[in-house]
């Protein structure tokens, strides 16, 4: 287990009700089933849209369960965004 970050950004941020917290997690799959848990439908909705980074490296479309999370890492959660 990794302990580390999750960063929120706009509309993830709003529906996490928080800017982040704490992971304790092996995997991206399982930090964000444990922040899902915690959350209502909307959370959920927002995080199946949206794209991840961890320590600045995009995850693209590797499959969840099979991106490792770093010690003191941070993945940061991006909706998409209106826009540029």
């Amino acid at each position: 287990m990794a302990k580390g970050t999750i960063r929120y950004w706009a509309a993830a941020k709003a529906a996490a009700g928080a800017a982040d917290e704490p992971y304790d997690a092996r995997t991206l799959a399982e930090a964000l089933e444990t922040a899902r848990r915690a959350r209502d439908g909307e959370f959920a909705r927002v995080v199946s849209r949206s794209s991840f980074l961890i320590d600045g490296d995009p995850v693209g479309t590797r499959p969840h369960e099979d991106v490792e999370l770093p010690e003191n890492g941070v993945v940061e959660v991006l909706p998409p965004f209106a826009g540029g």
